[in-house]
């Protein structure tokens, strides 16, 4: 899940003698609408907050119970909005939270990060004492009651730093959707793949396959040698030796805005499906290996928790309400469970 990045070097907020990026992108809201000529970092906000809006009345039409709707602030600058719905009629927990939130990158941390991102700062240049930075995302979690029905968690994320003048410096987006059944149906692995892959085909051929790899790949629990789900896309630290920056924030969009009508199919065929206790018993095993990937793995989860003032109940929103942990549990020889427990192991190509 998304969160504020742990950058800062001190609990206290930074001071300038002129104004901060979050006082600059206040002044720009206070005094004008956002449009296509605005800087990055408030369309994607604008674009988030809407797209939260239209996932949230989606979700409330499956589950018919409305989602608790808890809004915060950051005191660095920027804030968030997270709505989550527990024990529901379809979602026993359903998470779908912004943020948007402005800090300072200290020296350590602008040296850190130039291994991955050498335009953070010009070669030719001094590194500087510290950077301002921008970081907005929108995070969901859906963990059905019905175990035929799957989890599915999304993240979608842009990142900047400013220069001086409040002007943007380096930037990148990052992100994915990933589906993680407790029993495979594989007409719902193939519509899911399917609908990401049409949206990467549509910016860049080579996306999908090398994004469906990286999911596979980061979506791992290593101590099971096994897969957390059966897959998506995954990407981070998009730039411009990518593809320029409205083409990358156009492929974002689409991305994003696949997620209703795809998930809304999948959960209209499994949602009013009949199961046992058995089968409910084996969706709790398989939410426990999603609690291990979340807290052990997950890069995410480490960053918020280790951000200075961090907001826990937002960082482990993406945490099922139930969980089973059973010890020494195989699943029956040839049975569905051990079929899917396959798959995990060995990521197939849906499409």
């Amino acid at each position: 899940m998304f969160t504020a990045p742990s950058l800062q070097a001190t609990d206290e907020p930074f001071k300038l003698d002129a104004p901060t990026l979050a006082e600059r992108d206040q002044q720009t809201k206070r005094a004008e609408a956002i449009t296509n000529a605005s800087p990055m970092r408030l369309r994607m906000e604008k674009f988030i907050k809407e797209q939260q809006v239209e996932i949230v009345r989606a979700l409330e039409a499956i589950d018919g119970n409305k989602f608790r709707v808890d809004e915060w602030e950051r005191k660095e600058g920027g804030g968030g909005i997270t709505c989550v719905l527990q024990d529901g009629k379809v979602f026993e927990k359903a998470g779908v939270g912004i943020s948007a939130v402005y800090g300072i990158l200290p020296k350590a941390a602008i040296l850190t990060m130039r291994a991955n991102h050498k335009n953070l700062v010009n070669a030719s240049d001094e590194i500087p004492e510290s950077l301002e930075f921008f970081a907005a995302g929108l995070s969901l979690i859906c963990h059905p009651r019905n175990p035929m029905a799957p989890t599915i968690h999304l993240n979608y994320r842009y990142f900047e730093t400013a220069n001086p003048d409040g002007s943007s410096g380096a930037w990148w987006f990052g992100g994915g959707s990933d589906l993680t059944p407790n029993y495979l149906f594989e007409e719902d692995a193939i519509l899911f793949h399917k609908s990401l892959k049409d949206t990467c085909d549509a910016h860049n051929k080579d996306f999908f396959p090398k994004f469906k790899k990286w999911c596979d790949d980061y979506f791992y629990n290593k101590h099971r040698r096994e897969s957390r789900g059966i897959g998506g896309i995954f990407f981070d630290d998009l730039d411009e030796t990518t593809a320029d920056k409205e083409s990358l924030f156009a492929f974002i969009q689409e991305s994003l805005k696949s997620f209703v009508p795809t998930y809304t199919t999948i959960m209209d065929r499994r949602k009013d499906m009949p199961f046992t206790e058995q089968e409910k018993e084996w969706q709790q095993i398989r939410r426990g290996r999603y609690v291990e990937f979340n807290l052990v793995h997950d890069r995410g989860t480490a960053f918020g928790l280790n951000t200075p003032g961090p907001r826990v109940e937002s960082i482990l929103m993406s945490l099922p309400l139930t969980a089973t942990w059973k010890y020494m549990y195989a699943p029956e020889p040839g049975s569905r469970e051990e079929r899917l427990e396959e798959v995990l192991r060995n990521p197939k190509q849906w499409v």
